[in-house]
């Protein structure tokens, strides 16, 4: 007897379903802030306890920086305050740090130049909103940060919830397979820009096109009598490991290949590691541990790979987001690593076709390219034409990652004509974003 066959739910009753989520979360709670007690600077202790000691002063001092800068390492206090402030319920898979930073150009495995986002540590699945929130209130500290006026930040912040509500509208309305094969190539993109935004970009590819793995390799190695590459340490920024390290190395490797594709495994064999040095990365992973692998073939042709400690995401840390069954137990099987790659790999477009992870005594980790022809856009030296349409840019950009969701439909159809939305999250971006300076105030004071 053929079993009853019961089909998914359709694109319609997806939206309905969405739109019954107001009846709960009303739109205009979203710019509502938690009431309850909050730990900043504690927060920020319990993450320093858990890194390399020596590196602490200094995330700190990059962090004092500036109130963006700041802004830029506090993701855990920011899924802390989103925990205990009303929701829409409406999970998706989310970046967890979708700041205007974490966004910019990366080649893709047929080399050609994407624009996507490039941060995935704090990747799990949370409330929509979360990831909208965290990218509206970056572009309100950072516009603060570079002297704009209100009108202007205002301008740019309202861009990018509309153009999210859009982009979310319209992925949903295609198939779930057009949605997955949907990505930003910038030669495709650039036309559609005004010409403020064109040489703005066009600078960014040109720092994007330099930065090569082999270039790096140029700039932090040398090499020896016998041929071998070593690298040069300048620290704290890149310093030399630990002999420990050093001797477990080859074992570390083969564990990343058995996670690596099968092409990208048989293209390691030709390869041996010449050296490992630790490096000093971002703003908020400083004092994380992470390391730059070299390896050389017989004809002194290098690969760079950067192996990055992945703890639990913030989501889940200080969100309190309970996770789905299936991601819950591949971290417990192969560690918050996996994780990262497979959110990665599911929020990106096109992703770096050497991702794998692995695990060590002491921590998880996810390995990929080093400056596989990656840039970013200073977002604070832009004019105001070219700052909106790069927040609009950054809104597209999380749209088409939350559009690979099942439940994306239930977000179009909670947003709905989208200027509710907008104006709340407006307004907690505005309010977010005089916390983030109290935060910031108090940090230097202690």
């Amino acid at each position: 007897m053929v079993a009853l066959w019961t089909p998914p739910p359709s694109h319609a009753a997806l939206l309905q379903k969405g739109a019954e989520a107001r009846k709960s979360t009303p739109r205009r709670m979203l710019a509502e802030h938690s009431t309850g007690a909050r730990d900043p600077l504690g927060i920020l202790e319990r993450q320093n306890r858990t890194r390399l000691q020596d590196l602490v002063p200094l995330r700190i001092e990059r962090m004092s920086a500036s109130p963006f800068a700041f802004y830029r390492g506090t993701a855990a206090l920011m899924a802390a305050d989103l925990a205990d402030a009303p929701h829409s319920g409406i999970l998706v898979a989310s970046c967890g740090d979708a700041h205007v930073s974490n966004f910019g150009f990366y080649a893709s495995p047929q080399r050609s130049l994407m624009f996507d986002l490039n941060d995935f540590d704090e990747a799990a699945w949370a409330p929509w909103e979360w990831d909208v929130k965290r990218l509206v209130a970056s572009i309100v500290i950072g516009g603060q940060a570079s002297g704009r006026t209100d009108a202007v930040i205002d301008q740019a912040a309202l861009a990018a919830v509309t153009t999210y509500s859009r982009g979310i509208a319209r992925a949903t309305a295609l198939s779930p397979k057009d949605r997955y094969f949907t990505h930003f190539d910038v030669d495709q993109t650039r036309s559609m820009l005004d010409r403020a935004s064109q040489k703005a970009i066009r600078s960014a590819v040109k720092q994007a096109e330099r930065r090569t793995g082999e270039r790096a390799v140029r700039r932090l190695t040398q090499v020896d009598a016998d041929g071998r590459r070593r690298f040069l340490h300048q620290e704290p920024t890149t310093a030399p490991v630990a002999d420990d390290l050093l001797a477990v190395v080859h074992d570390l490797v083969d564990q990343y290949r058995r996670t690596a594709s099968p092409d990208v495994a048989l293209l390691f064999e030709h390869y041996t590691v010449t050296d490992v040095a630790r490096r000093v990365v971002g703003v908020g992973s400083v004092g994380t541990r992470c390391y730059l692998v070299l390896f050389q073939d017989g004809e002194d042709s290098t690969v760079l790979m950067q192996p990055k400690e992945a703890a639990q995401s913030v989501l889940v840390e200080y969100g309190r987001v309970e996770q789905p069954p299936a991601l819950q137990e591949l971290i417990e099987a192969h560690g918050e690593g996996a994780r990262v790659v497979s959110m990665q790999r599911i929020l990106q477009a096109l992703s770096d076709p050497f991702l794998g992870h692995l695990r060590s005594p002491n921590a998880d980790f996810y390995v990929r390219q080093f400056h596989d022809m990656k840039g970013s856009i200073e977002v604070e030296e832009l004019d105001d034409g070219p700052f909106v349409t790069y927040a609009q840019a950054c809104a597209a950009t999380v749209a088409r990652a939350h559009s690979q969701s099942v439940t994306a439909s239930e977000v179009a159809g909670y947003i709905g004509g989208g200027r509710a939305v907008a104006s709340a999250l407006l307004d907690w971006a505005r309010a977010y974003a005089d916390v983030s300076r109290a935060d910031f105030e108090a940090f230097r004071a202690a």
